[in-house]
């Protein structure tokens, strides 16, 4: 017959390769999962800040456009869009932090 697949030997030789398949699958991977879940976080986090400030950029393109808000009332144009942008970042802020047990 051959070699006991049980053999002292065969286990000794085994070892070090199972250790490395377990360290990878327990450390490597979910570190790796992590870090792509943190890269594309922020880059969508990037984009949506981006996007809404080119919105207020515009919002304020286009009051200055509108020749509503000529004159003396020409700073309304500049306080709409800063106006919508800290609501913007308070119902951000709000909503920032744990959700609550709603099990009591």
């Amino acid at each position: 017959m051959g070699p006991d697949r049980f053999s002292p030997g065969r286990a000794a030789g085994d070892l070090p390769g199972l250790l490395k398949r377990y360290v990878r699958q327990e450390t490597v991977e979910p570190l790796r999962a992590a870090g792509r879940f943190l890269v594309f976080g922020l880059l969508g986090a990037f984009f949506l800040g981006l996007g809404v400030v080119l919105l207020a950029v515009g919002g304020l393109r286009g009051l200055q456009s509108s020749g509503l808000l000529d004159g003396s009332w020409s700073w309304v144009s500049y306080l709409a869009p800063a106006a919508v942008l800290t609501g913007v970042a308070a119902i951000t802020v709000s909503r920032i932090g744990g959700r609550k047990n709603l099990d009591g």
